[in-house]
């Protein structure tokens, strides 16, 4: 399908339509199809001055052979760059800006949930989505955010990890589908009712999935959790950032409900996640005259927002205002590309899209 690129001067470029939506790739002369970007980024081949219009215009215009096309045997691999170029102004060569839409588009989700450092993030960003940014997505954006959801259930069904996480996601999506859906005629959602509504029913699916879930016991017969020192035990459970997990892991036997009430273990859960002030605000006292810091903790989190830290996160570069995941290389003109890059929250990426 061709269509004309945002570049006046470029001829256009060559998308083709796949489960995800439409997904641009490219292709040489010799008719093998661009797999990796960086064959176009060295250095001694390009100036670091034109790099980015190098890539952008003059490997963008590059399109497929009519045979290739049609030749149905050949395995297709697809050009898609890991990074994103965030303009919130039109020039004569770029018109218009980047959109919440396209950046989810663009940013790869689909390998990111693969990945355990990534994956509370995107599914973070999603839960975002769902609460206030759905209607904003384009079309092929929300279908390709249904996709993306699809593949964090599977996921979980196999590695039977996260699953109050995703529980919460889905819940959180489907009572906001129910407030759209009840609009539906006024421009808030793409797409017809009854798509919707059949998206509805998957999110119903998925969640009965995950309620019938049945966490199997490893084979594995070596040493447990509970055959570990009582010192290393409360060490490890430092280490939770979810009071829930706490509790959770204290009802496994009677010994760990002992080390899950340790008011050292909730004191500085409290302090990990609020501030002095905010603490001080909600003081509870015990029937023996303590501080009750897990009482504190519960009454905090419904009250303040808790402190989020990920393995991994998108990052912007204030130098050529691409955005791109952490260690993913990009065409920057700057000496030291490094230290351009600005973490991005889950909310700040939110932000980012905001006109």
């Amino acid at each position: 399908m061709p269509f004309l690129g945002q570049d006046w001067r470029s001829p256009g470029q060559s998308w083709v339509k796949t489960a995800d939506g439409w997904t641009r790739f490219l292709d040489e002369k010799t008719g093998g199809f661009v797999g990796d970007i960086s064959s176009f980024c060295k250095k001694d081949d390009h100036n670091k001055e034109n790099l980015f219009n190098s890539i952008n215009y003059d490997v963008a215009a590059k399109k497929r052979k009519k045979d290739l096309l049609n030749n149905k045997a050949k395995t297709q691999y697809f050009h898609q760059e890991k990074w994103i170029y965030v303009h919130k102004g039109s020039t004569k060569e770029r018109h218009g800006y980047c959109t919440l839409g396209e950046a989810f588009n663009r940013l790869d989700f689909s390998s990111a949930i693969l990945d355990s450092r990534r994956f509370n993030y995107v599914v973070r960003l999603l839960e975002l989505i769902a609460k206030s940014q759905l209607t904003s997505l384009s079309g092929i954006a929300q279908k390709n955010y249904m996709n993306i959801l699809e593949k964090v259930v599977q996921k979980v069904l196999e590695d039977q990890q996260n699953i109050r996480l995703i529980r919460e996601l889905l819940q959180t999506l489907y009572t906001s589908l129910c407030t759209l859906v009840q609009r539906v005629g006024k421009s808030v959602l793409v797409g017809n009712i009854n798509m919707w509504v059949h998206r509805m029913e998957s999110i119903l699916h998925w969640q009965q999935q995950l309620n019938n879930i049945q966490i199997t016991r490893p084979a594995f017969k070596g040493t447990t959790f509970t055959d570990l020192p009582l010192c290393l035990q409360l060490n490890i459970m430092q280490r939770l950032s979810d009071g829930r997990d706490l509790v959770s892991l204290g009802q496994v036997a009677p010994d760990l409900q002992v080390l899950s009430e340790d008011r050292l273990l909730w004191k500085k859960l409290c302090q990990y996640h609020f501030t002095d002030r905010q603490i001080r605000k909600r003081l509870i006292l015990s029937d023996k005259g303590q501080l009750d810091w897990k009482k504190m903790y519960f009454k905090l989190i419904r009250c303040y927002p808790r402190k989020e830290q990920y393995g991994d996160t998108l990052q912007l570069c204030r130098h050529c205002h691409i955005l791109s995941w952490k260690g993913t290389d990009h065409p920057c003109t700057a000496n030291n590309p490094e230290t351009c890059s600005t973490s991005l929250s889950p909310q700040e990426f939110i932000n980012l899209f905001r006109f």
